[in-house]
C-alpha cells in the first residue's frame, strides 16, 4: 500500500526556516506528482508547492514564491519542502500529497496523503 510519512515539523521563531521531508512508500513513483498543502485551525486547506518526480519541475503558490523551494531524491523516495522567512499566520498543518499525471493546485486530484507535520511559528 502507499504511505507518506511526514516529518521535519516543530515550533519556530518568525523569520526563521523548517525544511520538512515527506517519506513515500509502496509503489514507483516515476509517473506522480508531489504536492505539499497546508491546514490552519478553522480554514480551508491551501496548496503550497508541487513537484513531478520524473523531471523535477515545480510549481508554487503565489504566496510562498521566493521563500520555499522543493525537491526531490528520487533514490530515497523522499520530497523536501524547504521555508524560510516564515510568518506566524504560516502555522499550520503541513500534508503531503500524491497523484499521477500533471502538477495541480486542486486537492481533489490526489490521491494518496500523509498525516501530516505540525509547523508553529511563533511571534
Amino acid at each position: 500500500q502507499v504511505q507518506l510519512v511526514e516529518s521535519g515539523g516543530g515550533l519556530v521563531q518568525a523569520g526563521g526556516s523548517l525544511r520538512l521531508s515527506c517519506a513515500a512508500s509502496g509503489r514507483t513513483f516515476s509517473n506522480y506528482a508531489m504536492g505539499w498543502f497546508r491546514q490552519a485551525p478553522g480554514k480551508e486547506r491551501e496548496f503550497v508547492a508541487a513537484i513531478r518526480w520524473s523531471d523535477g519541475r515545480t510549481y508554487f503558490a503565489d504566496f510562498v514564491k521566493g521563500r520555499v523551494t522543493i525537491s526531490r531524491d528520487n533514490a530515497k523516495n523522499t520530497v523536501y519542502l524547504q521555508m524560510n522567512s516564515l510568518k506566524p499566520e504560516e502555522t499550520a498543518v503541513y500534508y503531503c500529497a500524491a497523484k499521477t499525471g500533471l502538477l495541480s493546485d486542486y486537492e481533489g486530484l490526489y490521491d494518496y496523503w500523509g498525516q501530516g507535520t505540525q509547523v508553529t511559528v511563533s511571534s
